[in-house]
């Protein structure tokens, strides 16, 4: 009788821990889909802005059709971006397009000075700073995950239920780990 509640006792210790190893995956897993999602939200909040932005930067910016055209490509990107790396990708293309267009912006001295622009300056630079920290937040999921699914014991369960690797969000175009440069002459 106390060698079978042994091992029946032994056999609800180990569907315990599987139990617990799978639900802490899980719990993983939503993570970094929710982390994602904040950052959705900012990126949405920055799509919102830019059509008010472009707007204010119209009228002076009669000499720099490519950089408003620029700004305006990869809104449109953005907008219509499906899968995660592609969406990471167009927000890539939004941030470098954002600082080209507030590098051009330097040389108008009214525009610098208007009430409207400044205070859209200040929101999307607010924008920006959610979006980096929620793209932290993001990746830090992404290697919690990823470090359950890849360390023993916890990557034979994620592998028993079919958890894989998270994608990084990276950036993928070499030129906009750079300052852009602006050429008035």
């Amino acid at each position: 009788m106390l060698p079978l509640l042994i091992v029946l006792g032994l056999i609800v210790a180990v569907v315990a821990w599987v139990v617990g190893m799978y639900n802490g995956l899980v719990g993983l897993r939503n993570q970094v889909k929710e982390a994602w999602a904040q950052v959705d939200v900012q990126l949405k909040r920055r799509y919102d802005l830019i059509p008010n932005l472009s707007e204010t930067l119209k009228g002076y910016m009669t000499h720099e059709p490519q950089t408003h055209e620029s700004v305006t490509q990869a809104r449109a990107a953005e907008a219509g971006a499906g899968a995660l790396p592609e969406r990471m990708h167009a927000d890539s293309g939004q941030t470098a397009a954002q600082g080209k267009l507030f590098a051009v912006a330097e040389s108008y001295p009214d525009l610098k000075a208007s009430t409207n622009f400044l205070s859209l300056q200040e929101e999307l630079a607010s924008t920006e700073n959610k979006i980096s920290f929620a793209r932290q937040f993001y990746n830090d999921s992404v290697r919690r995950m990823n470090d359950k699914v890849q360390m023993f014991p916890s990557n034979i369960i994620a592998g028993m239920f079919n958890f894989t690797n998270e994608a990084f969000f990276e950036v993928e175009d070499e030129g906009q780990r750079e300052a852009p440069k602006v050429d008035f002459s």
